[in-house]
């Protein structure tokens, strides 16, 4: 990790200046831009980066906004989709599908997040973990909204790849459709659209019955 230091004053090297802190984070986070998600991009060029699936993530939220609830409040949800994958920093990224169950990765999840929000100054590494928890429970309106979006997006890269991840994985439509239940839930009025792509996955083969 680059350690970020302010400049000499009255012979000290003062190296956790809050300024200082906030860089070393940036710098360490900058390396989500190279964490591949089992994603394939649109263009099916290769795997999309965890960095990649946090940006349209973000601006699918700021963009499908008008579909939320009356208690969501998008500028949260944003946040939560810029913060939500970071623990994958030290975590990796574990496949939607996995059949290992999800205990192990919230465990590991868990300890990347001991690791990482401490390195910001104490609010702000309390704020961001904190975005991350509610995120990671989703319970609150926001979260809940940020959820379906969040599965939207893979959903969509793979609706336009043939069904790339769902083959490689021997994924069915019934658990693409329990994975997709938030969104009927969160935003009814984009689940038509939804369904009718998840149909038209199963019957073009890129998605097993």
């Amino acid at each position: 990790m680059v350690k970020w230091r302010q400049k000499r004053k009255r012979g000290f090297c003062v190296e956790q200046t809050r300024l200082a802190r906030q860089m070393a984070f940036l710098t360490e986070v900058d390396r989500m831009k190279s964490i591949y998600r089992h994603t394939l991009l649109t263009d099916r060029s290769r795997r999309e980066t965890d960095a990649e699936h946090s940006w349209h993530f973000a601006l699918m939220a700021m963009l499908l906004s008008e579909y939320a609830g009356k208690d969501v409040d998008p500028n949260r949800v944003i946040r939560m989709a810029l913060v939500h994958d970071l623990v994958e920093l030290y975590a990796g990224d574990t496949f939607a599908y996995a059949s290992e169950g999800k205990k192990p990765q919230h465990e590991r999840e868990a300890q990347a997040a001991n690791k990482l929000f401490p390195l910001l100054p104490a609010d702000q590494g309390q704020e961001l973990r904190a975005l991350w928890e509610e995120f990671d429970a989703k319970e609150t309106p926001d979260a809940r909204f940020a959820c379906a979006v969040d599965r939207i997006q893979p959903f969509l890269n793979n609706c336009l790849t043939e069904g790339h991840t769902w083959k490689e994985g021997h994924v069915t439509s019934a658990q693409v459709r329990e994975r997709l239940s938030v969104v009927q839930d969160a935003m009814p009025a984009v689940w038509p659209l939804i369904d009718s792509m998840l149909r038209e996955s199963v019957e073009k083969g890129y998605l097993m019955e």
